[in-house]
């Protein structure tokens, strides 16, 4: 990232946060940026480029943060208390700009945006999930995803109180509060059933992955529809598409029906590449 991007980006995360993301114009973050509309272009194509640059800044920034502790000579869980404090410190110093996501609804959440929050979301729960193995061993690993989830549950729960009133609570000691309430819940939850076993998180996370990123094989359906559209055999086709569309919504789709459904589009090569993904999701070889 170049320095001219790095202010761009910092001037936008504090208009942003006192205007909003709609309420911002690229002239406004050129002004404050001290260059001219043109000098903004040439570092981002839009405004919505610029929003996902400050997505990944400011998960880049708090990573950075955060592994700064690692290479501390501490045990484990000492070194995760100093995380933990550096991930409130670090939040809580975006305050303005977190909120201004969270309530305004015209954040274009477009695929890359939808991308980024999901690769977030993941790595902070991997994040997570290695620290508590290091500090409580291998003996936790079926109850890990709980744990993770638990461990967000309260680090969240605090972090909108403390962006009631940041000096309210003291952050070091909330940061050893917390590891002493894991230390209570990984105690007692030996004996336990994991709520969220590893063949569950997997069925779980494709469906977030859908919710965050969409759904490549409904985007295939739907540009499938709009090139037939124009095609001189629409009817035939809006048929083959109809039936293919059923088929795959399913819970036990027929690999062969879909197969031949995928066999009736391939004398038109404008829908190969739709043609290509759909097969690739259901590990269908096409036939020329």
């Amino acid at each position: 990232m170049t320095e001219k991007e790095k202010i761009i980006i910092e001037s936008a995360i504090k208009l942003f946060a006192s205007k909003g993301y709609s309420s911002t114009s690229i002239q406004e973050i050129a002004n404050v940026s001290g260059i001219s509309k043109g000098a903004f272009y040439l570092s981002f194509k839009s405004k919505e480029k610029l929003l996902e640059s400050i997505l990944a800044y400011y998960f880049e920034q708090m990573q950075k943060k955060v592994n700064s502790a690692e290479n501390m000579d501490l045990p484990p869980r000492e070194k995760f208390i100093i995380q933990l404090n550096t991930l409130f410190e670090t939040v809580i110093n975006q305050k303005d700009f977190i909120i201004m996501q969270s309530r305004e609804q015209a954040i274009p959440l477009n695929r890359n945006i939808k991308e980024l929050i999901y690769k977030m979301h993941m790595e902070t729960q991997s994040f997570y999930q290695n620290r508590l193995l290091s500090i409580y061993g291998n003996s936790i690993q079926r109850h890990v995803w709980d744990l993770s989830f638990m461990l967000e549950g309260l680090f969240q729960s605090y972090i909108r109180l403390i962006f009631l009133d940041k000096h309210a609570i003291n952050l070091n000691v909330l940061s050893e509060y917390i590891m002493r309430r894991m230390d209570s819940i990984v105690s007692g939850i030996g004996n336990e059933h994991p709520i969220i076993t590893e063949e569950k998180i997997q069925h779980l996370l494709s469906k977030a992955k859908i919710c965050f990123t969409g759904n490549p094989i409904q985007k295939a359906i739907d540009d499938i529809k709009k090139i037939i559209a124009h095609l001189k055999d629409r009817e035939a086709l809006e048929i083959s598409l109809e039936v293919l569309e059923a088929e795959i919504i399913k819970d036990k789709p027929r690999i062969p029906v879909i197969q031949g459904m995928l066999s009736n589009f391939k004398a038109y090569p404008e829908l190969d590449e739709c043609r290509e993904l759909i097969a690739s999701e259901f590990n269908i070889t096409l036939t020329d």
